[in-house]
This record gives C-alpha cells, structure tokens and sequence, in this order.
C-alpha cells in the first residue's frame, strides 16, 4: 500500500499545473570574433621551348615567373581598412645568353576609409602606396651598368581623399586633392646620373663631382586612381586598375600614368592561365636611344610591357 501510495503522489506532482520543467541548454561560443578578412594567393608560371634538329632554326629557353599577392582586409560597420601586397619575380635562361630578368615587382598598397553611416557608398580615405624592386635592371645586352636598382627608383604616394566603394560590382575610386609623391633613388651612381627625375650631379669641366646627385625628388598633386574587380565569365576574372597623377608646381597638366589590365583564367584548382599589360608614361622618365653609335637621352615615351603565361596557383 505504501509503494502503491508513492507512486500517486508523484504522478500527481509530476502533472500538476504548478510543476515546472528545467531544460539544461549549452551553447558553445567561438573562440574568437575577428573582422578581418584573409587572402594569400601564391602562383609559378613555367614556359619552355626546346629544339632539336629544327630545320628552321631556334634558340632553347627556359622562363620561369613566380609571384604572390596577400591581401589583408578589415571591415566593421562604418570602417574599411584595405592592404596588399604584391610581388613578382621572373627570369628567363635562354641558350647562349646570360640569365636575364623578366619581371621585377614589390608593391604595398594600404587605404583606410571611414564613412558617416553603414549605408553610404563614399569613405572619407588616407591612402598610402609604395612601390619597387628586388634587384638590378640592365639595358640587355649590356650587364655592366645598372639601369635600376632595388629603392633605385622607389615611389612612395601618401594623401588623403575620398573614396567610392561598390562591393556588389568590384568598383573602388579614390579621388585626392592632396597626395606626397616621393621618388627614391638611393643608387648613388642613378643618383648622380639624374635617374628618374632626381637632381643630378654638378660636374666640373673635367668631369669630377663637386655636387653628389639628390637621392630623393618630392611632388605635391592630385591623384586619381580606381580598381574594376570582377568575375566577368565563368572561371574568368578581370582586374584592372588605373593611376593618374599631376603635380601641382612642376609641369601642372602633365599627367603620370600607370594602367595594368589582367584577366586571370581558372582550368582547375591549381592551375591557371593569365593575360596582362602594363602601360606606363612618366614624365620624369627620359628614354635613350642610341644615335650615330652614341647613346642620347630623349624625351620621355610611353612604356610598355606584355604578360601571358600559364601555370599554378595556390590560394589559402
């Protein structure tokens, strides 16, 4: 009778409207809570050609490009704070010549922007950009006097704007009325030569230095630049980017420059096709060219350089 007792009472506490019922929830929170967003995509292009007992004749070479581009990106509500890094590196053994250098390029890119609301496409922008090389340029075949040098020349552009950002269709224009260009070259033998816009060395009549050559050239100016960012077919994505600049006291109204275009192909996870121009006109930049077997500076001229290359690439 007890245990029958028992069991009542506790149906009759188990259904009471007064009963309550606990439930034991666990929730796992993460570890951390991070902004930013991480990209680091590393690639080698390899192209070869080899004859053997080619009638028509032809020279065996090997190209090899390798080069890497890092992105950093913070986003949080009315705050966008982009940085990148470029690098590349090429060279091409070709038979009976030296090595030569095909590719040459370290670029940081860095742009902070904040904007009033998180609706608003237009940031109020600082942007800071420097850009150089690994290593010696040479006028080929000639090996023995640089043309170039690692910060020889070295440009460092430094301004505040505004800025257009559109997510939804990879668009980004930065527009500054205020932005310090400065030009290194901290080769003392380009220094003296008067490189890259720098003031070069006074000579006497004998050709001895009284004046060392500057090793740095300052501009103030305006900068225009954007980046088109897009996938524009399947497994095909387009970048380009477009930089224009002019200084306020030297020649206002002539115009720096620098367009790159590439197109990046997708066959597979790890290999890739890409097509690409680079086209530069500078006008600190004088061209040479060799008269009556003499080499004499000219005036500065469009620069020009091609891209078309397949291989791997890696993104994580």
């Amino acid at each position: 009778m007890r245990l029958k007792a028992c069991i009542i009472t506790l149906l009759l506490l188990a259904f009471t409207p007064k009963s309550r019922a606990q439930v034991l929830i666990t929730t796992t929170l993460p570890d951390s809570i991070t902004y930013w967003e991480r990209t680091n995509a590393v690639g080698l292009d390899i192209n070869e050609i080899a004859f053997v007992n080619w009638s028509v004749g032809g020279n065996n070479s090997v190209s090899v490009l390798a080069k890497g581009n890092f992105t950093r990106k913070y986003v949080r509500k009315n705050i966008n704070w982009l940085n990148e890094l470029i690098v590349k590196y090429g060279i091409n053994s070709q038979e009976g010549q030296e090595l030569r250098k095909t590719d040459d390029q370290f670029t940081f890119n860095s742009t902070f922007g904040y904007r009033r609301d998180t609706i608003s496409n237009w940031y109020y922008s600082a942007k800071f950009n420097f850009n150089t090389q690994f290593s010696n340029g040479y006028a080929y075949p000639n090996t023995t006097a640089a043309i170039s040098a690692p910060l020889a020349p070295a440009y460092i552009f430094l301004g505040v704007g505004t800025e257009y950002i559109r997510k939804d269709i990879g668009l980004n224009v930065y527009l500054s009325p205020l932005t310090d260009k400065t030009t290194l070259v901290l080769n003392r033998d380009l220094a003296n030569q008067g490189a890259f816009g720098v003031r070069a060395a006074e000579k006497d009549a004998e050709g001895n230095i009284i004046t060392p050559g500057s090793t740095s050239r300052t501009e103030v100016g305006i900068l225009v630049s954007n980046q088109f960012k897009r996938q524009i077919f399947k497994n095909i994505m387009l970048d380009q980017r477009l930089s224009l600049y002019t200084d306020y006291l030297n020649n206002f109204g002539n115009i720096d420059v620098n367009f790159e275009f590439h197109l990046d192909m997708t066959v597979n996870q790890y290999v890739k096709a890409n097509i690409g121009a680079n086209v530069i006109y500078d006008h600190d930049i004088k061209a040479t060219e060799e008269v009556a077997g003499e080499v004499v500076t000219v005036g500065p001229k469009i620069q020009l350089k091609q891209m078309l290359g397949v291989g791997l690439s890696y993104t994580f």
